[in-house]
């Protein structure tokens, strides 16, 4: 008898062979068998035609202090999330010596570099560890919906290794580097997924400094790269960057792989359209190091880079209005009160734009040609004839007066969208082709980061219901191809094998899916984060069940209480069939 049988599915299986109908049996965890199902369940469910996938692997969450306080890892499991990667971009939470100053030192990089709300961390994180393997203990502790895999982030390792001289950027010691490697070696050889590093000067803290081991030079990072390969390779190396002089960072990463048989997942994204070419050339880089031997997987957007403005977020266009201000530090009612008031908004709307002389700051104080309505269902791809600039003309008010009255619909969780970068052809053309790219992979969810402005982890559902299904502004994705990518292939580039497509012997991760009826539901400000933290939350409907490792953690949109999930250690081989 099996566990479970799903039958009458339209199956996609992730490997991106044409779909097919047929059944689907797990036992123990695992797909037992697949096809025309012969046999009985404990359970069966009829899934009616509905399309059925593997769960969707998240490689980029920042999950890092959620992970252990939140069973769901929320708002993951909503999206059919099923997996997910934390410690990117450097930053995390181990190792950290135990002191108040050491956690306060890394809760204050994380809230100021990942927009995540200090007072929830300060809350939610109970610090039962010093050392990196320590911190994988109390994650894998800590009862979960979803699997978690950790990365060693250099921040951490930097700081702790080095103190003040770590987190002010000063150049390694020869015996700086062989502590951290020996952290990161000792790291991995716990159970992390890898190492990962920012060179990004958008990573700042609030002294306007860069996060610690942004400026490491080659002999740092060589180092670290080295300990993994020391390991045997498996390890991944992960690191976001400007990508200034691209020919010289592309070099040392080319030369990181090869001497360590050691992939690299790096961050590719662009500001503007004139950085197209760089992004070329950097694809063309890779395929051509392939060659020599080099794994260098650039990881990519969905969606551009983009920010949620709202009156309970981070920022919105009214921020830096003098009559704003005192109504900045109120809760939602309280402010939401005020800014109903007719001679409240009168004062606002009067005030000279504050302009800052900083192109982006000035675009979300007053560049309403590049700002839109998100809306409901929420539209990522708009054109110019819908900013609220060309809204504000059509109704024959000013912009401030469109975004205003914008803002205050939906109780005053209304959310003004703004692009900010990678949307310079006012399309998601480019996106689209990076998505086709065979050398990407599609990642930067940031699911559990920047609270106040985002939620990409919506990325998933919108890649089914938008780009497969409702895009009219270009071509769309093929359905096989679209789980694909946020299947195998996600799965596949942080070392899982054994899980990201419907085999027998594979891991039971699944998504039952009512694809026509699949759709994303507007983003708003919720307080529900230790301490009341805020957080930019995105729902989704068509999800009929979620299952991890067998068991079904969310049926119809509610979360069943299951705890099934657990801590990935290290890359995981394929089952044996």
């Amino acid at each position: 008898m099996y566990d479970l049988i799903i039958r009458n599915a339209h199956i996609v299986d992730g490997t991106g062979a044409p779909a097919f109908d047929g059944d689907l049996a797990i036992t123990n965890g695992r797909i037992a068998a697949l096809g025309a199902v012969n046999g009985t369940a404990r359970r069966e469910i009829d899934a009616e035609g509905k399309l059925l996938t593997p769960g969707w692997v998240d490689v980029h969450s920042h999950m890092d202090g959620q992970a252990t306080w939140d069973p769901l890892c929320s708002p993951a499991a909503n999206h059919g999330i099923t997996t997910l990667i934390m410690g990117n971009c450097g930053v995390g939470f181990a190792p950290c010596e135990p002191s108040d100053t050491a956690h306060d030192r890394l809760i204050a990089v994380m809230e100021d570099v990942e927009d995540i709300p200090g007072s929830a961390l300060h809350e939610g994180i109970s610090w039962d560890w010093e050392s990196f393997p320590e911190y994988l203990d109390a994650v894998e502790a800590f009862p979960r919906a979803i699997d978690v895999g950790a990365q060693v982030p250099h921040c951490a390792v930097r700081t702790y290794v080095m103190g003040d001289r770590g987190t002010h950027n000063e150049k390694a010691t020869s015996e700086d580097i062989e502590k951290m490697a020996s952290i990161v070696k000792e790291g991995v050889s716990a159970g992390a997924i890898g190492f990962t590093t920012s060179r990004t000067e958008l990573h700042t803290t609030r002294e306007e400094q860069a996060m610690p081991g942004t400026y490491a030079d080659e002999n740092e990072l060589l180092g670290i790269g080295k300990a993994i390969g020391d390991l045997g390779g498996e390890a991944i190396f992960g690191l976001v960057s400007d990508f200034t002089n691209w020919q010289e960072e592309m070099d040392w990463m080319k030369r990181l792989s090869i001497d360590n048989n050691c992939q690299i997942n790096f961050v590719l994204f662009f500001r503007e359209e004139s950085d197209w070419p760089r992004v070329q050339a950097q694809l063309e880089f890779c395929r051509k190091a392939a060659v020599e031997g080099a794994q260098l997987i650039p990881h990519i957007g969905a969606r551009p880079v983009n920010l949620l403005l709202s009156w309970d977020g981070t920022i919105h266009p009214f921020s830096f209005h003098a009559n704003y201000a005192p109504l900045s530090i109120l809760s939602h009612e309280e402010r939401l009160n005020e800014l109903r008031k007719t001679q409240v908004r009168a004062a606002i709307l009067a005030e000279e734009l504050p302009l800052m002389g900083d192109d982006f700051m000035d675009t979300i104080i007053g560049g309403y040609d590049k700002l839109y309505e998100l809306g409901t269902p929420p539209n990522y791809e708009p054109g110019p004839q819908d900013s609220i600039a060309a809204k504000a003309r059509e109704a024959g008010i000013s912009p401030q007066q469109y975004c205003y009255d914008l803002m205050m619909e939906r109780n005053g969780k209304n959310v003004v969208y703004f692009p900010c970068f990678g949307y310079g052809a006012n399309d998601l053309s480019r996106q689209v082709e990076l998505l086709e790219d065979e050398a990407t992979v599609i990642s930067l969810a940031d699911t559990g980061a920047h609270c106040g402005v985002l939620c990409d982890a919506s990325v998933p559902t919108q890649m089914l219901s938008f780009y497969v299904r409702d895009r009219e502004r270009g071509h769309r994705l093929g359905l096989e191809q679209a789980v694909k990518m946020q299947t195998m292939d996600t799965a596949r580039c942080v070392g899982l094998n054994d899980r990201g497509t419907l085999q027998v012997g594979m891991k039971a991760d699944l998504n039952l899916i009512d694809f026509e009826q699949l759709q994303l539901e507007a983003p708003e400000i919720i307080f529900d984060l230790p301490a009341g933290g805020r957080r930019m939350f995105q729902g989704a409907t068509g999800y009929l069940a979620t299952i991890v490792n067998g068991e079904v953690i969310m049926e119809n949109g509610r979360y069943t209480g299951a705890v099934p999930g657990k801590l990935i250690r290290g890359a995981q081989a394929a089952p044996a069939v």
